[in-house]
């Protein structure tokens, strides 16, 4: 992680010395939590459809081990599309009025402590599965290079909504605080093998399934578009297809 302040030892207690990208993203969370009147919407996706998807491009990629897709790409471009099913969602609050943005530009929580970042996709709507793998790519490269270095990371702006993934540590579902002015965040949680109702004379089956969260900013997404959204989300997730188009 990026190189901190020496630890102060004390009677039974150590403290540990807050950098200054630290403290900013500290204050930023707070203020955001305490300004936005935050409501929480959490939908089952059923996964199979998108494995078997990424397993059959993969296998036309001649180093796939090294350069092929990961779930995480299919997440943030279902997220970018689900933006376009429903844009009102893409938006902020602006205090006289809400403003709807024309792009999807979508930040990703990369890094854990001081080594916090959420580095920016521009544009995700419009870029293919392979190029926001490359993207996720960069940014992992760029936090590893950063090791040691007290100089702050830079890896793009504010977007206008937020994706956090916390299924690689085993994590179900998290409600993610928004980042303000950003009116949504998703977090999605592990993948994991469910018993679920089945179809026909198939009274239940197994499938893989994942649990997502979206936080919604009451002010400028109510109740019935938080929802629209992740039904847009969950059909892009569970149709992989459309996001081939």
């Amino acid at each position: 992680s990026i190189q901190t302040a020496t630890p102060v030892p004390g009677e039974g207690f150590t403290d540990y010395p807050l950098s200054a990208h630290a403290h900013e993203v500290a204050a930023r969370l707070q203020q955001s939590k305490r300004n936005v009147p935050h409501y929480y919407l959490t939908v089952d996706v059923n996964m199979d459809k998108l494995l078997e998807t990424r397993s059959a491009l993969n296998a036309t990629m001649p180093n796939a081990e090294a350069d092929g897709l990961g779930v995480y790409e299919f997440l943030i471009k279902a997220a970018a599309a689900a933006m376009r099913t429903v844009p009102s969602a893409n938006a902020s609050w602006m205090d006289s009025h809400v403003r709807v943005f024309d792009d999807v530009n979508l930040n990703i929580v990369v890094g854990s402590g001081d080594s916090l970042y959420t580095p920016v996709i521009s544009k995700v709507a419009g870029k293919g599965l392979k190029a926001i793998s490359s993207e996720l790519k960069s940014f992992t490269d760029a936090l590893e290079e950063q090791e040691g270095d007290e100089a702050p990371l830079v890896l793009g702006g504010l977007g206008t909504f937020t994706v956090m993934n916390l299924g690689m540590y085993g994590i179900k579902s998290c409600a993610p605080i928004i980042r303000e002015p950003q009116s949504c965040a998703l977090a999605i949680g592990a993948m994991e093998n469910r018993i679920i109702p089945g179809e026909g004379e198939e009274i239940y089956k197994e499938a893989v399934m994942m649990t997502a969260t979206l936080s919604c900013d009451h002010r400028v997404v109510d109740g019935a578009v938080g929802a629209q959204w992740l039904a847009a989300f969950k059909s892009h997730v569970e149709n992989p297809n459309s996001l081939l188009l």
